[in-house]
């Protein structure tokens, strides 16, 4: 899977409160084996990672006496239907989840609690995000953050600082020929909150206190993200009309940049194989350092291996995802994908072998911030993506941040009450 991954919708799943239930058991059915005492262990992966669990499968088998049965499915669909299908035993055993659907899931019992047999691979930043009011729900196996992505035809080494970026701005070249005043030097699509968090994140703001685990205290009307939300209004100022359509200012953007109109822009990885169809002489990068010197602070993001809180084989699935998400086996994973393991180990492994677009997320991933997995963070989304754009047109930073922090203060209260 040669990061063609578009990024997820973000959401949680709403199930009812009868088979939220049910999912705390087994529903009394024993194990399924065959005549020899073999346990079949169910696995649902995409199509990208079918070779790879392929290859690693076999060993599994012989060394726990499982016979895997794997099926290619959607990631979306099986977390979906799993309120449905588990009850009725057609859901897998184990499956992948993005981390931002993980917290919920666990929340409403539809994957089980996991060990994570290789803690010492994993960083804080990864264990965060599959963990949830103090309970582990699944194995980090991806990590993904934002990178920048720059022209090599037009700039000889990455830029280190926003300082450098703004000074593209002024350079003639870059402006945007239908608005004059305009110029595409650099494009951040900060209409759309998963991209903007960085800027706010870097200022000082954040989405939930206690490390994004407490839904009373939102801080996106903080003086930091209100500095954040100031300092994306300066650009906004020099960008062209279409940065600021919320439904293509990322279509612009790519566009602009693969038409060679652009420097430099922020998007993800999941962007590489379109870039390098489209001939573009690009490089990857950290984000630049912003204005008060601090760091991009991206969202950091990916998939865990989950286990189904209605499998009848949990033991052996801790097994699976202990050993699918060890060095050697991780190691193998961004051979087979080109995707960048959570391990520690094989990611030491991708920076002393892999590729440059590899060394920046995995730098970016550094300096990111666990995304909060916590079933409010559904209504984070939509008003954060307000707020930036409130701000861009010209409103009130301040104005813009607090009518935000209202509207999800009201939503939570509202859908998510105790």
């Amino acid at each position: 899977m040669k990061w063609n991954l578009k990024k997820l919708s973000i959401g949680t799943l709403t199930v009812a409160s009868a088979l939220t239930l049910a999912a705390c058991g087994n529903n009394g059915d024993k194990p399924a084996e065959n005549a020899d005492g073999v346990k079949t262990l169910k696995i649902s992966v995409d199509e990208g990672y079918e070779s790879y669990i392929n290859s690693i499968k076999e060993k599994f088998e012989k060394e726990n006496n499982v016979k895997i049965e794997l099926s290619i499915d959607s990631m979306t669909e099986n977390l979906d239907k799993l309120a449905t299908d588990g009850p009725t035993g057609t859901a897998a055993d184990v499956m992948m989840s993005p981390y931002d659907r993980v917290g919920s899931l666990g929340s409403e019992g539809q994957i089980a609690p996991v060990e994570l047999g290789n803690k010492d691979q994993f960083d804080e930043t990864t264990k965060n995000l599959v963990t949830i009011n103090g309970t582990v729900y699944g194995e980090p196996a991806v990590i993904e953050s934002l990178i920048l992505y720059y022209n090599k035809d037009i700039l000889e080494e990455a830029p280190a600082t926003f300082a450098e970026l703004e000074a593209l701005a002024n350079d003639p070249k870059f402006a945007f020929e239908n608005e004059e005043g305009t110029n595409t030097a650099f494009l951040a699509n900060w209409t759309n909150f998963y991209y903007a968090y960085g800027l706010i994140g870097g200022y000082g703001g954040y989405v939930f206190g206690d490390h994004g685990t407490n839904p009373k205290d939102v801080g996106l009307a903080t003086p930091g993200a209100i500095e954040g939300l100031e300092y994306a209004h300066k650009w906004y100022a020099m960008w062209p009309q279409g940065m600021k359509d919320v439904s293509k200012a990322g279509d612009f953007a790519l566009q602009q940049f693969k038409d060679g109109k652009t420097a430099a822009i922020i998007e993800g990885p999941w962007q590489a194989q379109g870039l390098t169809e489209a001939g573009v002489n690009f490089g990857a990068a950290q984000i630049p350092l912003l204005d008060n010197g601090k760091g991009y602070e991206a969202f950091g993001g990916g998939k865990a291996w989950v286990v189904s809180n209605y499998s009848t084989v949990k033991e052996e699935a801790q097994k699976w995802v202990d050993y699918v998400t060890n060095g050697e086996n991780q190691k193998e994973f961004y051979k087979a994908t080109q995707e960048i393991p959570a391990n520690l180990e094989a990611r030491k492994d991708v920076l002393a072998n892999g590729t440059e677009l590899s060394a920046a997320v995995i730098a970016q991933f550094e300096n990111a911030q666990p995304m909060p997995n916590i079933p409010e963070m559904a209504e984070v989304w939509e008003p954060g993506a307000t707020m930036f754009f409130d701000a861009a047109s010209g409103e009130n930073a301040a104005e813009a941040a607090q009518a935000a922090v209202k509207l999800i203060n009201d939503s939570i209260e509202q859908k998510h009450a105790e």
